[in-house]
């Protein structure tokens, strides 16, 4: 009988404990059967994982490849044994959430009470950056991505359309004046980013066609909401999404310029998981609370 997944157990375990003594006392085994089952490991793999010494253990390249994917392997099999475990009516388990600072933090955290509300038994795992992450690689159940997709075998739901607006703070417009046409920009000061997938441009209309206007300023940001706390401030001009700053507009900490040259300049905003035959019930379950939500949330934007 195959048992790969409770040698992965004593793989990990003598990782995390950092000794096969200490891993064989926690497992209740002998330090001989522990040592016999990572020799099968290796034999089996054909390559060394664990460099012993008499003072301590460390992990071989291919060693710390294997503690990875175990330890991921694993989770997920305890993920499933819950979901089944606490029967139909229950989702469980963790689900692993990727969005922007932005999006993150104004769409999806005010929605988690009354999720977990709905499903105390999941636990979500949520991180925030403006770079786009594999869901492959980084195990990801669930990506928020506001841009362009690519072609791929992701899940794609859509959530809506984010549209871009320049805003600068009433004392920096104050200061430096407001920009009335495309070619004022090249005496103000515009934030930008500095992920990959940025470019140092602004899509504006001009002359009845969008062009993409090249903008320079002494501020670079990896994240949205860097970049909204600075053109608060008073740094210079910044371009964003409009969910992100309705309620500075409302409440009078930043103001709209340029608004007829940037009209087009949107983004459609998607909620992205993994296909395939089964979609775990928690990862349905989230999606299914979430996506209306965040629906309703991007149109009072």
């Amino acid at each position: 009988m195959d048992n790969r997944a409770g040698e992965m157990q004593v793989f990990v375990r003598v990782v995390e404990a950092g000794s096969f003594s200490e891993a064989a006392r926690q497992m209740m085994m002998t330090p001989s059967t522990v040592s016999k089952l990572i020799g099968r490991i290796e034999t089996r793999l054909g390559v060394r994982l664990i460099e012993r010494s008499t003072r301590r253990l460390s992990l071989t390249n291919e060693g710390q490849v294997y503690y990875e994917r175990s330890t991921s392997l694993l989770t997920e099999l305890d993920d499933i044994e819950k979901d089944l475990s606490l029967g139909a009516q229950h989702a469980s388990g963790t689900v692993r959430v990727n969005a922007s600072v932005a999006f993150g933090a104004r769409g999806v955290e005010p929605l988690l009470p009354a999720f977990w509300a709905a499903h105390p038994h999941i636990r979500v795992d949520l991180s925030l950056s403006d770079e786009i992450v594999d869901l492959y690689l980084d195990r990801t159940d669930v990506a928020f991505r506001v841009g362009a997709l690519e072609s791929s075998s992701l899940i794609a739901r859509r959530i809506g359309t984010a549209r871009r607006k320049i805003v600068a703070s009433p004392a920096y417009l104050q200061r430096h004046g407001v920009p009335r046409t495309s070619d004022d920009l090249d005496h103000h000061n515009c934030l930008g980013f500095n992920f990959r997938r940025s470019a140092p441009v602004w899509p504006l209309k001009q002359g009845g066609r969008i062009v993409d206007r090249t903008v320079g300023g002494n501020l670079l940001a990896n994240n949205g909401e860097t970049v909204r706390r600075m053109a608060i401030a008073g740094v210079g001009l910044a371009r964003l999404a409009d969910f992100h700053v309705t309620s500075d507009l409302a409440a009078g900490r930043l103001v709209e310029v340029l608004a007829g040259d940037g009209m087009g300049d949107a983004e459609e905003v998607h909620a992205l998981h993994l296909g395939g035959q089964r979609v775990p019930r928690r990862v349905r379950a989230f999606l299914d609370f979430m996506v209306p939500r965040l629906q309703a949330f991007m149109k009072g934007s």
